[in-house]
């Protein structure tokens, strides 16, 4: 498979080097409470090697709570019982079985042995909402605060636990403000971060619009998608706006477009896509009158 979802690609940005900033983070937080408390034991008159011995322990203890995974990137830990601790490791093991060896993150290698464990292709519906629950920044890679914090907020640190999650995820999906979400995320996941794209290449665009629509499909889609395809030439890319706009615009305007109107803000694409279908059903139908005329001239002919 040489896919995820759309199209794969190998991002070189790496969080190897902010994983350390933490653990330094962590170790600096220690230090500084220390310091403090051996100014507070000097003025109350103890003596500097207790403070010493004191400090060294509490700082020791620090660092090694803040080897805990940690999914928040931040340094002060909240009190965590032992079943959420209990969560935290096997998820740092899920995570580890799939992350880059030289990257602190899940790459395109290590997805697409995920969805192989998961027993869903990484095109599939299910693998966008499990993305967009992982508030996922870009296509093919987990990082791992987006991995931490995507089982914590599907409630689920191991294989079977995801996969058991699936139902209720594609359920949300169906919930109009929930898909409202996932609908915008979407756009958001097919650009290019690293390029810095702002809008998407017309491919990807059709290819994530027949995706997202995968439980809810609205009657106009494939006159949409054959009219993106057919007009390669005058549309080079999708916008934002026009990506949004265009969930408004399934639920807005019937099937038939007859109540549409280019005074409304709606896009320029949509003016350019409406005429064309319009235009595309008036010569369908002119087509199946000759046909139908021809039909009713050679059953008279054979009439006696």
């Amino acid at each position: 498979m040489g896919q995820c979802v759309t199209k794969c690609k190998n991002p070189s940005s790496t969080l190897g080097s902010k994983n350390g900033d933490r653990e330094s983070s962590s170790k600096t937080h220690g230090k500084r409470s220390t310091i403090h408390k051996e100014e507070h034991s000097t003025g109350s008159g103890k003596s500097s090697g207790d403070i010493l011995v004191n400090g060294t322990k509490k700082m020791e203890a620090a660092v090694e709570s803040s080897q805990l995974p940690s999914s928040s990137g931040d340094s002060k830990k909240e009190p965590v019982s032992g079943t959420e601790e209990s969560s935290l490791h096997r998820t740092e093991e899920l995570f580890r079985r799939y992350k880059d060896e030289r990257e602190d993150a899940i790459l395109e290698e290590g997805m697409e042995r995920f969805c192989n464990d998961l027993c869903v292709d990484p095109t599939e519906f299910k693998v966008l909402v499990l993305a967009w629950k992982f508030q996922a920044a870009t296509m093919c890679k987990f990082t791992r605060t987006e991995f931490f914090e995507g089982c914590k907020a599907i409630n689920a640190d191991s294989i079977d636990g995801i996969c058991a999650r699936f139902p209720s995820l594609l359920n949300d999906a169906k919930q109009e403000d929930k898909f409202k979400d996932l609908y915008r995320f979407t756009f958001q996941f097919g650009l290019d971060s690293e390029e810095g794209q702002r809008s998407l290449h017309r491919e990807i665009a059709i290819a994530l619009w027949r995706l997202v629509f995968t439980q809810n499909k609205p009657p106009i889609l494939d006159q949409w998608l054959h009219f993106l395809n057919e007009n390669p030439s005058g549309i080079k890319g999708i916008s934002r706006d026009t990506w949004n706009m265009f969930l408004n615009f399934t639920q807005v305007i019937g099937p038939d477009l007859s109540n549409y109107s280019e005074d409304e803000a709606w896009p320029s694409l949509f003016d350019t896509f409406v005429e064309w279908e319009m235009e595309q059903r008036r010569k369908e139908g002119d087509t199946k009158c000759a046909a139908a005329s021809q039909t009713a001239n050679l059953f008279a002919d054979h009439c006696p």
